[in-house]
């Protein structure tokens, strides 16, 4: 079921709402196994909301970064961890995390991509550790 998903991803090259969901229900079965609950968001590669879902207690606070982590990951089609890594100060790229709305720069955000590498957009959860979050969006984008 999940690789006919992936395949529709393929062929299209959008990001629909039945592949969103179906990252979704990866993401929260990961979350579960490691006793946490979360918020996980699915944006397009314009940062714009196509699926969302609070699991059950996680915290009120962790909503706004999921959906932030998923937009820095699609705008800037790395994981949120890299922009933390290139904002320090000095770096290469130190105050971005202010643009944009207010990006997140640290862990729990990655781009989604097709077979082909057309990024098509992004995931992003909180709700957990920083480990817990980037393991939790791991297994969701590998469910893609």
């Amino acid at each position: 079921m999940l690789a006919a998903a992936a395949a529709s991803l393929d062929a299209m090259s959008t990001l629909n709402l039945e592949t969103a969901s179906r990252l979704i229900a990866a993401g929260q079965e990961t979350a579960r196994e490691l006793g946490v609950r979360v918020h996980i968001a699915v944006v397009d590669p314009a940062g714009n909301l196509v699926a969302f879902q609070r699991m059950d207690g996680a915290w009120l606070g962790s909503l706004d970064v999921a959906l932030r982590k998923a937009r820095t990951s699609a705008l800037f089609p790395v994981p949120s961890s890299m922009i933390g890594e290139m904002s320090q100060p000095g770096g290469p790229i130190y105050g971005v995390e202010s643009t944009n709305g207010g990006l997140v720069s640290f862990g729990g955000g990655l781009p989604l991509a097709t077979a082909d590498g057309a990024v098509v957009g992004a995931i992003g959860v909180a709700g957990g550790l920083v480990e817990q979050d980037v393991a939790v969006a791991e297994a969701a984008t590998k469910a893609l």
